[in-house]
């Protein structure tokens, strides 16, 4: 792993922002828009060094079914958010390093650290403000033409091995 430009890290915290907020708007085409075609989308129990293809997960969805989840949300009948819980999303204490051996061929691929805090207002029950802190792993690729994308998302929540709210939105 290498350290990244000033440029790169501009040009992926610019990313990481617009990803927070696609989510926190209910934004899901838009935010589909960021994920690669190879994404894996992964929030494991307490362990977050796991193999989620051994273990139980709080999510772990391949490509196709994270676009099955989205296409769920967007259908306004997903009655764990209907309505939408008004929410927001703080990023922070981002760590970014370029990957030596990128998976696919001219592209530039990087491993990002970050922690977040997701501040979600549950207005179709409870009314209370419910807060997921925790950390998350992205991997992200740049293409040739300069487009990021986003083909690994794992989010180790701090409540992961306590019993947790519904998260019936994009984390």
């Amino acid at each position: 792993m290498q350290l990244v430009t000033v440029e790169e890290q501009r040009r992926i915290e610019a990313f990481l922002y617009k990803e927070a907020r696609f989510a926190d708007q209910s934004r899901y085409e838009d935010w589909e828009n960021l994920v690669d075609e190879d994404m894996y989308y992964w929030i494991p129990t307490d362990d977050p060094e796991a193999d989620p293809e051994r273990t139980v997960s709080i999510t772990a969805d391949n490509r196709k079914r994270l676009a099955t989840r989205i296409a769920q949300l967007k259908t306004g009948k997903r009655h764990a958010q209907l309505p939408v819980s008004p929410m927001r999303r703080l990023v922070s204490n981002i760590e970014i390093e370029k990957m030596a051996a990128p998976k696919q061929q001219g592209t530039e691929e990087y491993l990002v650290h970050a922690n977040f805090v997701v501040y979600e207002l549950q207005v179709q029950s409870t009314r209370m403000l419910d807060v997921w802190p925790g950390g998350v792993e992205y991997r992200l690729r740049q293409y040739p033409d300069g487009e990021i994308k986003m083909y690994y998302k794992k989010i180790m929540l701090v409540e992961a091995g306590e019993p947790i709210l519904t998260a019936a939105f994009i984390l």
